[in-house]
């Protein structure tokens, strides 16, 4: 059967979950008649994998269907409850009859694994005692770690389109509506609508077809119907897509609200604070907006750093809704400020000499007051002396390029004038 059907006590989306890549939504990049899944499992070798995007998106649905298809054992973890001993309970079962086959272990809500926990699965990996597939909401590039993400294949899954979603929610409740003794319909403008607002999020979808069926199956009517005005009751004031408070699901709210500032776009910046404040968060966005102060504005306004914290604190001082006036003034004036990575590269471009092993030795004129040589620059015009900082074998190295604005020019002009004129020993009376 290409859906399994359970008790009629288990949640709707549970009991309607597919069984084969045919009967998915969505995903045809990864499923479909030339997709990379479909095509891994019908090889028969099965890579550790990642998959990673929002919720409802067929994940799980994904990994059941390789293990079934593999003979592999399949096992599951949530990453919020489990522990280093579930993990090695898992993998003491490839020393039996029941592993022969492998262990294909679906580890979900792998961001919530520290360090250690994720490391500790790379020996089961290695010696091939589990086949591991992963499955986060996160970007999988900001936490997971190097070491695992290099051993696994990366797989997005993405929101199911509403065209997709309406043909899955229509086969859904011919099978809810059979378990029925009234006969029910309901209107294809019903269906869409569900699909339209369920933000790419096939469970949150079947879920509300379940709750409609059942309110229009309590009626007096024989017959029953379920329009579009009936789903509508079923819909939360606040559908803003794809979005989880905790910030799981909505980071690619936070990305957009991001890069659209970066782009100098007010609009668009307003547009993606509005969609996250919609949704009931206030932290997540006013942390964005002091990184983007520094990252992306940085030298190019100083004062936009000290000018978004005072927003934010005010934001968190007076909640939502009113928060959102203080962060909408912050978000326009990030986005039409001038904008300069300079002191942001320079630093990665120091860290990557310093990972690189460059470096290691301060120069002994600055590490300590024993070793003789340091200039102390105010007892000098312009306070400013010419001497080595960097160490030795960095000596010439240069980091910092001032941004093409008004700010880093002014003060890049100045230093030019002060290394110029500056580095005479002052006379007492200067000092």
């Amino acid at each position: 059967m290409p859906i399994s059907y359970h008790s009629a006590s288990q949640p709707a989306a549970d009991r309607l979950r597919p069984t084969s890549f045919d009967d998915m939504s969505g995903q045809e990049h990864l499923i479909g008649p030339r997709g990379v899944l479909r095509r891994i499992t019908a090889s028969g070798k099965i890579p550790s994998m990642i998959f990673f995007g929002p919720p409802g998106t067929g994940k799980t649905t994904a990994a059941t269907i390789i293990a079934n298809a593999s003979g592999m054992t399949l096992r599951h973890l949530n990453a919020t409850t489990a522990s280093l001993a579930d993990v090695r309970a898992v993998a003491a079962e490839t020393e039996g009859l029941l592993g022969a086959e492998g262990i294909l272990l679906y580890l979900d809500e792998i961001q919530y694994f520290n360090r250690k926990q994720q490391q500790s699965l790379l020996e089961y990996i290695e010696d091939g005692r589990i086949t591991l597939i992963a499955a986060t909401t996160e970007n999988p590039y900001y936490y997971i770690y190097d070491a695992l993400l290099s051993r696994c294949s990366v797989f997005e899954f993405k929101p199911v389109p509403a065209d997709a979603m309406t043909a899955r929610l229509t086969k859904a409740f011919d099978l809810i509506a059979a378990e029925s003794e009234k006969s029910l319909s309901a209107t294809d403008e019903a269906l869409r609508y569900i699909a339209s607002v369920s933000g790419g999020d096939v469970r949150r979808a079947v879920t509300m077809l379940e709750q409609a069926v059942a309110y229009v199956k309590a009626g007096d009517e024989t017959e029953t119907v379920l329009t579009q005005d009936v789903a509508r009751q079923f819909v939360p004031s606040v559908s803003a897509g794809n979005f989880d408070g905790d910030g799981d699901v909505h980071y690619n709210l936070l990305s957009g609200l991001q890069k659209s500032i970066r782009g100098s776009d007010p609009d668009a910046a307003v547009f993606y604070l509005a969609r996250l404040l919609e949704g009931g968060d206030l932290i997540s966005p006013c942390r964005r907006l002091m990184v983007i102060a520094s990252e992306d504005i940085g030298a190019a306004y100083p004062m936009a750093a000290v000018i978004t914290r005072a927003c934010v604190d005010s934001a968190k001082e007076l909640g939502l809704p009113e928060a959102r006036i203080p962060l909408a003034n912050a978000a326009v004036m990030l986005a039409t400020a001038p904008k300069s990575n300079s002191a942001y590269a320079a630093l990665d471009a120091a860290a990557a000499d310093i990972r690189a092993g460059k470096g290691g030795v301060i120069p002994k004129h600055l590490s300590s007051p024993n070793f003789p040589g340091y200039k102390y620059p105010h007892d000098y015009t312009c306070n400013y002396v010419p001497q080595q900082y960097l160490p030795d074998d960095l000596k010439n190295a240069r980091y910092y390029f001032p941004g093409n604005n008004k700010t880093e020019a002014a003060a890049a002009a100045y230093w030019e004038k002060a290394k110029k004129e500056g580095g005479r020993k002052k006379i007492i009376s200067e000092i």
